[in-house]
């Protein structure tokens, strides 16, 4: 199979994980462009709740995908042990995908529990809600102060701000700390502006 586009990998990815009843949601820039403006991203990052015993049956399934394709299955495995991340390339399109293993505890959102889905070339996909988005991107700037964090954020509230539940916001921003980072870049929004 030929993969001419993120779009198309997203959801030929997407099919795999649900046939394998492996849940799942977007996140990162692909999830910015949804929930906020449009932007380039030079890969998928998907959350996924999976176990070890699934990583040979969805590394063979990528094969469906692209022959050529690569993932390791050791680092896949790894990656489920420490709570970490493993992807899969495409060498022919040059895509990639994050796989990034589920970290939920009572210390994080419920990003699972909040996720939504859009559908994308008829393909139903979830998404991280904007609101685990934003607390996520602020989480990503505490560690990287990497600005595109902030603009990814200031684009989200601009564009789903009234839809957004400020509750759960300022309650999640308050107890992971990053009240001063909303005041100290300027995002303005109910609670902590």
């Amino acid at each position: 199979m030929e993969i001419s586009s993120q779009e198309k990998l997203l959801t030929e990815i997407v099919k795999i994980l649900d046939s394998l009843q492996i849940k799942y949601f977007i996140t990162g820039g692909f999830a910015v462009s949804v929930w906020g403006r449009p932007r380039a991203t030079f890969d998928i990052d998907i959350v996924v709740k999976i176990i070890e015993p699934q990583v040979d049956k969805l590394a063979d399934a990528w094969k469906n995908i692209s022959k050529a394709g690569y993932a390791d299955k050791a680092a896949a495995k790894e990656a489920i042990k420490n709570k970490g991340e493993f992807n899969f390339i495409d060498p022919e399109s040059g895509l990639k995908v994050d796989f990034w293993t589920e970290k939920e505890d009572k210390n994080n959102p419920p990003e699972f529990k909040n996720r939504k889905f859009k559908r994308i070339s008829g393909q139903k996909v979830f998404f991280v809600s904007p609101e685990d988005l934003i607390l996520s991107k602020l989480r990503w700037y505490e560690l990287s102060r990497s600005e595109r964090h902030i603009s990814d954020i200031k684009s989200v509230f601009k564009l789903s701000g009234k839809k957004l539940n400020e509750k759960y916001l300022n309650y999640w921003i308050a107890k992971l700390n990053l009240v001063e980072i909303i005041k100290n870049n300027g995002i303005d929004f109910g609670g902590h502006s």
